[in-house]
């Protein structure tokens, strides 16, 4: 009896009603939670569409972009190796929607603040413009746009962009030039190929060699500090395509700094300047001469006087005072006898010439500042002849070095380019001279720098052939005797040249070194030699044996024996 009822009381109290303050917790514990489950699905969804959608988010605001506004895709830019040489990082720009500016003066001076570079009085006028979009500052880093947003001002607002860097800076400068705020190219390959690397999917492969142009800028940086030059040039070209493994102009610029830019620094010396080669010509007059055969290696001009036309003399720098056969005429650079093979050839022939190696047109490379060459209005006898020695005729560093290249690689010139051509898309190069005559220049352009004006290019090992330059400056419509645009141009390995390697020093001065001589033997030869020795390993070139009997039987030269009288 009691044990029953026991169990009725305990079902009693499990039938009970529940009390009204349990019910009342518990619902109150059922609406937060599906508050709190409303609100963790409104924060995850905005974060998908902030993470996955932010393009679209910011479509929004498209109508207030500036109409020239170009949102930046711009495909990257490597040497011939893959080493990056142009990029983009990615920033944010910070804009105002001018209606939604509280209070314009405040906003003004707090922005001011923390991007100090910013003008106060002018930010409060740009804000009281009846604008709905101005531009506050571009590509801010990261710092500077959590700074902005601390101020919690309203109105304020940024913009997902790019900001094109250029990883080697200065060093490739006047190479690719450079972008404006809105990532479109305004100089050197960023220009030419503007709207090319705005679609392209990969990157754009260059013929340049980074490590190369590296060495070349510092030597000519070197030489141009050392005999106080104003500026220096220096290009490598493949001899075998045109491809230019370096070309470097100094001085240069930082692309990443452009305001104040010195119009000095920003001048492309190698293709945009021209200038009177001096004897580096006579690599040209010389081949012109041997294969229109009215001259041999045999032949010769007596070089006894000094050639005078009308006003002007013609005159050779270390005169011989005798007959000099042809490799002589070329190893001592006897401007009497290059002007006397000019003459022989004759103007018609000596303008074909020069016109099918490119010297009489604008160079077609893949940059806009390319120059074009000055030539005669009048090409008569005094033109052709002072034309043979590298005067009256202004071309550039590129035009030479290429016409050079065809002097040396078997006769066949190929147009210079700044891309990497592959085996299957290089183009077909013209023959301008026989494979006797180029390798009759070869043969005399190895005796300059063995036993002529050449010899401080020398670099053991690698068989270094060249030609010096040295001519006057034509300041006003007078040449300065002082002020002298002082190369060399050189090819290597000369038994079966692979590249031409040429240095410029404009306006250099002697040194005690030099005897106080600043021609281009003594300023310009080095930096080749020197260039030489450093990128020859560097482009696969082995060293050899410069005196053994194979190599000396395709490189010695003989010297026709001296005529009497």
């Amino acid at each position: 009896m009691i044990g029953r009822q026991t169990f009725l009381t305990r079902r009693r109290r499990r039938e009970s009603p529940v009390s009204p303050e349990v019910e009342t917790g518990r619902n109150r514990l059922l609406i937060t939670g599906i508050l709190f489950s409303v609100a963790f699905s409104i924060v995850a969804i905005r974060l998908v569409d902030v993470t996955l959608f932010v393009k679209q988010s910011e479509a929004q605001f498209s109508h207030s972009l500036p109409k020239d506004f170009l949102p930046a895709n711009r495909a990257n830019i490597i040497d011939r190796n893959g080493h990056l040489l142009a990029t983009n990082l990615k920033t944010r720009s910070l804009y105002a929607k001018q209606r939604l500016v509280s209070d314009s003066q405040k906003a003004a001076n707090q922005l001011a603040q923390v991007l100090p570079i910013l003008d106060p009085s002018g930010l409060f006028k740009l804000l009281n413009q009846d604008r709905d979009f101005v531009w506050i500052r571009r590509h801010l880093t990261p710092k500077l746009q959590n700074k902005v947003n601390r101020l919690g001002l309203p109105g304020l607002n940024f913009i997902h962009g790019e900001k094109r860097v250029y990883p080697a800076g200065a060093l490739t400068a006047h190479l690719l030039g450079y972008t404006d705020t809105d990532n479109r190219g305004l100089a050197g390959i960023e220009r030419h190929f503007d709207q090319d690397l705005r679609s392209r999917q990969n990157a754009l492969k260059l013929s340049v060699d980074i490590r190369v142009q590296q060495i070349v800028r510092s030597e000519l940086e070197s030489a141009k500090t050392k005999f106080r030059a104003i500026g220096a040039s220096g290009v490598v070209m493949d001899v075998q395509n045109g491809e230019i493994i370096a070309m470097v102009s100094l001085p240069d610029f930082d692309p990443h700094f452009l305001t104040g830019l010195n119009t000095n620094a920003h001048f492309n010396r190698a293709t945009l300047g021209v200038y009177e080669m001096g004897s580096t010509f006579k690599i040209f007059t010389t081949a012109m001469a041997l294969d229109s055969g009215k001259v041999t290696l045999k032949g010769g001009y007596d070089a006894k006087r000094p050639i005078r036309i009308g006003k002007h003399i013609i005159r050779d720098y270390h005169p011989k005072n005798r007959w000099l056969s042809i490799p002589e005429i070329f190893i001592h650079s006897s401007n009497i006898g290059a002007a006397k093979m000019a003459q022989d050839v004759g103007s018609r022939v000596q303008k074909d010439f020069l016109r099918r190696i490119g010297i009489l047109n604008s160079t077609s490379l893949e940059i806009s500042e390319v120059g074009s060459p000055i030539t005669p209005g009048r090409w008569g006898k005094t033109t052709t002849m002072t034309v043979g020695i590298g005067y009256g005729i202004a071309v550039s560093p590129i035009q030479l070095s290429a016409g050079v290249s065809a002097m040396v690689n078997g006769g066949i010139f190929f147009q210079p380019t700044l891309l990497k051509r592959s085996k299957f898309r290089t183009k077909k190069g013209m023959r301008v001279i026989s494979k006797k005559t180029s390798k009759q220049i070869r043969q005399m352009l190895r005796s300059v720098v063995v036993r002529g004006t050449g010899r401080k290019a020398a670099s053991p090992g690698y068989l270094v052939g060249g030609k010096t330059g040295t001519a006057e400056k034509v300041i006003g419509r007078k040449y300065k005797s002082k002020a002298l645009i002082s190369s060399f141009i050189g090819a290597f390995p000369m038994h079966t040249p692979r590249f031409v390697v040429f240095a410029m020093l404009d306006e250099p001065s002697g040194t005690k070194e030099t005897f106080g001589y600043a021609t281009g033997g003594w300023v310009a030869a080095p930096v080749v030699g020197k260039v030489i020795s450093r990128i020859g390993p560097l482009l696969g070139v082995r060293p050899l044996d410069e005196k053994s009997p194979e190599i000396r039987a395709k490189m010695d030269l003989k010297i026709p024996s001296r005529k009497k009288g």
